[in-house]
């Protein structure tokens, strides 16, 4: 549960059966609903007696069952004329018949499905079972969810009486039970270090409640947490003694015993692949299955299952699967190990044909049909000669018989469909380079690259397992060099396992050069190289061209807007041209409106562009282009995230347009959803002629540094920035470089390194005279100051960027200054006035119209309102900053807002939310590193010591102990006090 009330008109739409009419709730309040509006239902004991009725699903109740149900053993004197009062007053508002008169009793009868929440979730509970028992963990997860969105507080909540006390706690005891339910299929999922922090807040609020603790250990103990599962065990063993003199049960017991010895079954499940079955070989004009054919499994059960429905005795049509995909990646084979599979279901024959689709010169369909007819036994006399008589002849042969036919290497739709039979039983499998999109009726089928384990183990096979096991690691470099590719892995294998002097580690780093890779892929007839030819050497000119230049630019994928870019070309003509080259195969579709090369593809892309593309400067004016794209546009996103900010004036000029955003969240959306393409284009730029647009991308990128889930390639970008621009002499883009790094060495909390950056980025700064980098820095190094203790130098290195964004006019790193120093003035112990800047800041945000900014700045506020003893006020700014950094999308700034929030939560004397959030900052992750997450943990411990846990506290003290020592923090002696043998006493 989410745990905001809900009634009928909130529920998220979706919520079982949505049913109209009357409608009534017990799983909170007792209410009804007519539609969307509420029906008076009475005063409590009116209540009482409605939901008596309502939980008897329909079954009579008699005057003296409901006289007992309202007041017990001790009823008052008129209880039954209570009783038919408040029933008349019921039947007045309700439909008519709803609420009838039987055998001196009455009824609840007529509800639709769905009109009682109760009988919702339990319909949705045992759907939920079922979806479980059948193995679809996310869809019983999903659907346990919805029954649990039902409840709405306490279940009768106000309603009095035995009877209904009797029923809160039979229907919370369930409520439990599914909770518990749903977290253990979250465990089953992986999901544990999500589930800790739930599970923290329920075994707090229902310490005695072993199968909840049983649960706790167990997610700790997955996340990596064994010392923290062991000290539940351990409290738990005391509360149960203390409380109730008795041991844990077994099943606990059992699980301390297992966590102890680290047994592996504990470690986080994972659902085993199913294999297709597969079917005795026969021969036939099918060529050879390979004898080390791996993997596949889901493709081979979902092209059987295809063929199966052809030959089955409800076969009523004949069943085409056409399988596409990038020369090299299996298609052929796939098809034949499938085929050879099936051959018992179609015993009448297999036929067979190579009609060389990829080259330059296709099979006929008046040949293929020829031979055909001639293997089905039709003489050579009889043979018509043209297409459409050999294709009736064809089909009337096959009429019958129960035939499969496999087309390989198809050139498109209109090549095959003579070669199609026209009755049931029979089925063709087609494996083209061409989606047949045009092929009607056809199950289409596009074949991936293999996964990692099934590359490996191809490789295994053919090399030799002995061989492989010992260089693991070079293997699995080795594939993944072949971008899991099974023509390319083949070829690898078939040279290193002809080559004994070689090891693994040898043909690995042959193949990490990427200029030589696809000429080392190549074994006797077998090339990779001569398999892409053939697909390029088939493209329009402006396929070609687009094919070549695509490949230019670095990235896991690119956008249509960015292609467009790439090629210079509108949208909608980029889009024809990329799904075009989509439709051969040479392009994937990662995404609507995203496109991408597989690796190998790529850097035959860029060999191609290398030697066709003329004059050679159009390769670097592609490159120009889609970084002029992505400085724009990223330029565009830092304008709306922070309005008034000056460093869009300071950067790099442009020549090609951006994109432009109307709505605030479209922009947010553009910049995530582009991440590893934009720093991919960053980290590119810098290594060619256009290092300072590559650095500007990064600062106007800055967010993506402090999200969390993009840091490290920002790191990888900014330290590939400075290496570039200290190697061409370039001071103002090597400041700006280490200013940009700054951020990442402080998000990581490494801030002796983030000094070190800070201090020479201001010494370039003042050497060239960038003075939007000299005062950005003097807001970093404030922030260092503080996290140091160095509060002096803090003052001075804050009152510097404040004097310099005023002279700039840049009030939002103004604001931002500010509440960095309100900081520094709260570590000084100047609260009052700490208060008054991060106000004053605040103030200035909302002038602008910031959003995430003002986060920090509210963020700022809650710290001094914790620090004055101001509680309610500190939790009020800082669930504000938490909310606008969740819808900001950065993950970090996240985890440090729960981190602050537990803290708050322990000085209001609340630990059980206090561990509540301190969980959550463990689970999201917080600015600062390894010394933030020690003081999260110090927190944690703190409020797990509060709530008797203390054993569990010790392990969080420990751990945070064994981190501060690390890092060098001097709260280690703090923490080191708590764990000494006289503070246990």
């Amino acid at each position: 549960m989410d745990g905001v009330p809900r009634g009928p008109e909130q529920r998220r739409p979706g919520s079982p059966t949505e049913p109209r009419g009357l409608r009534f709730g017990v799983l909170g309040p007792v209410r009804a609903w007519r539609d969307d509006e509420p029906v008076a239902t009475g005063s409590p004991q009116q209540r009482a007696l409605l939901a008596a009725l309502l939980l008897r699903e329909g079954r009579t109740a008699t005057a003296a069952e409901l006289i007992d149900a309202l007041w017990g053993g001790e009823p008052p004197s008129q209880a039954l004329a209570a009783v038919r009062t408040y029933a008349s007053r019921l039947r007045k508002v309700l439909d008519p018949g709803v609420l009838v008169s039987e055998s001196g009793g009455y009824a609840v009868r007529g509800l639709g499905d769905g009109a009682l929440d109760l009988a919702a979730a339990q319909e949705l509970a045992t759907e939920a079972e079922k979806a479980r028992s059948g193995g679809d963990l996310s869809r019983a997860r999903e659907v346990l969810n919805r029954a649990l969105s039902l409840w709405d507080g306490e279940t009768l909540a106000g309603v009095p009486g035995p009877y209904a006390e009797a029923q809160r706690a039979r229907l919370e005891e369930w409520r439990l039970q599914l909770v518990e339910a749903g977290l253990d299929m979250d465990l089953e999922q992986g999901c544990h270090a999500e589930a800790v922090s739930e599970l923290t807040a329920l075994t707090a609020a229902h310490p005695l409640r072993e199968r909840l603790r049983e649960l706790l250990m167990l997610a700790l103990y997955r996340s990596g947490r064994q010392a923290e599962a062991l000290a539940v065990y351990a409290d738990t063993r005391r509360l149960l003694a203390d409380e109730l003199g008795v041991d844990p049960r077994p099943g606990l017991r059992d699980l301390q015993q297992r966590i102890l010895r680290a047994d592996p079954a504990l470690a986080e499940p994972s659902a085993p692949v199913a294999e297709a079955a597969a079917a005795p070989v026969r021969p036939a004009q099918l060529p050879a299955t390979v004898p080390d054919f791996t993997g596949r499994a889901s493709f081979v059960r979902e092209l059987s299952e295809a063929l199966a429905s052809a030959s089955g005795p409800e076969a009523r049509v004949m069943a085409v699967s056409a399988l596409a995909g990038i020369g090299g990646v299996g298609k052929t084979t796939l098809a034949v190990h499938v085929a050879h599979a099936a051959r018992s279901a179609f015993p009448d024959g297999q036929l067979y044909v190579d009609l060389q689709g990829a080259g330059a010169r296709s099979a006929e369909p008046e040949t293929v049909l020829g031979s055909f007819l001639r293997a089905l036994g039709t003489p050579d006399s009889a043979v018509p000669d043209t297409l459409e008589e050999r294709a009736a002849l064809y089909r009337s042969v096959l009429d019958g018989r129960k035939v499969l036919i496999l087309l390989d290497n198809a050139r498109d739709a209109a090549q095959i469909r003579p070669l199609l039979p026209g009755t049931a039983g029979c089925a063709a499998l087609v494996t083209s380079r061409v989606r047949m999109v045009d092929l009607a009726g056809a199950h289409l089928v596009d074949l991936d690259v293999m996964s990692p384990e099934e590359a490996l183990a191809l490789f295994s096979r053919i090399v030799g397992e002995e061989r492989v096991a010992s260089e693991r690691e070079a293997a699995l470099d080795v594939v993944a060099a072949c971008g899991f590719l099974p023509l390319a892995i083949r070829i690898a294998a078939s040279r290193l396992a002809a080559r004994r002097t070689w090891t693994v580690s040898v043909l690995a780093a042959k193949l990490a050069d990427e200029r030589r890779r696809l000429d080392e892929l190549q074994a006797g007839d077998l090339a990779v190289k001569a398999t892409f030819e053939l697909g390029y050497g088939q493209l329009e000119p402006a396929q070609a061209r687009a094919f070549r230049l695509l490949g230019l630019a670095d990235g896991p994928d690119i956008s249509l807007a960015a292609a467009a870019a790439v090629l210079d070309l509108p949208a909608d003509d980029t889009e024809d041209l990329l799904e075009s080259l989509v439709d051969t195969s040479l392009l994937e579709s990662a995404a609507p409106g995203r496109y991408r090369f597989h690796d190998l593809v790529r850097l035959y892309a860029r060999a191609c562009a290398e030697r066709d593309e003329q004059p050679p400067s159009e390769r670097e004016a592609a490159l120009s282009r889609v970084l002029d794209f992505y400085l724009t546009t990223a330029a565009q996103v830092f304008a709306i995230e922070r309005p008034g900010d000056r460093l869009i004036d300071h950067l790099e000029p442009t020549r090609y347009d951006g994109l432009r955003f109307s709505e605030r969240q479209d922009a947010l959306d553009w910049l995530y959803s582009e991440a590893n393409s934009l720093l991919s284009s960053a980290r590119q730029a810098v290594q060619g002629d256009s290092i300072r647009r590559g650095v500007d991308l990064l600062w106007a990128a800055k967010d993506l540094g402090e999200s969390g889930a993009n840091s490290k390639q920002y790191e990888l970008a900014a330290v590939a920035a400075k290496e570039a621009a200290r190697s061409a002499g370039d001071r103002r883009a090597e400041g700006r470089a280490r200013t940009a790094l700054v951020n990442v060495h402080l998000v990581a909390g490494r801030y002796d390194e983030a000094e070190e950056e800070a201090s020479r980025a201001v010494e370039l700064a003042r050497a060239v005279g960038d003075f939007i980098a000299l005062y950005w820095a003097g807001n970093d190094r404030g922030i260092i100051a503080l996290i140091q203790g160095r509060n002096g130098d803090a003052e001075e290195h804050l009152l510097t960027a404040i004097d310099g964004s005023r002279e700039d006019g840049n009030a939002p790193l103004e604001a931002s200054a500010l509440c960095n120093l309100s900081r520094v003035r709260l570590a000084m112990g100047n609260t009052a006035h700490a208060i008054e800047l991060a106000l004053e800041g605040i103030r200035i945000y909302d002038r602008l119209g910031l959003t995430l900014r003002l986060a920090n700045a509210r963020y700022a506020l809650g710290l001094a309102y914790t620090s004055a003893g101001r509680a309610a006020e500190a939790l009020t700014e800082l669930t504000e900053a938490l909310r606008i950094f969740r819808a900001n999308r950065q993950r970090l700034w996240e985890g440090t807002a729960h981190f602050r929030i537990a803290q708050a939560y322990f000085a209001a004397r609340s630990p059980a939310k206090a561990a509540q959030h301190a969980e959550q900052a463990l689970a999201v992750g917080c600015i600062g590193g390894d010394r933030t997450r020690a003081n999260v943990l110090t927190t944690l411990g703190e409020s797990l010591d509060a709530l008797g846990q203390v054993d569990r506290a010790r392990a969080c003290w420990r751990e945070a102990l064994s981190l501060y020592e690390q890092t060098g923090a001097a709260e280690a002696e703090g923490v080191r006090a708590r764990l000494s043998p006289a503070s246990a006493v």
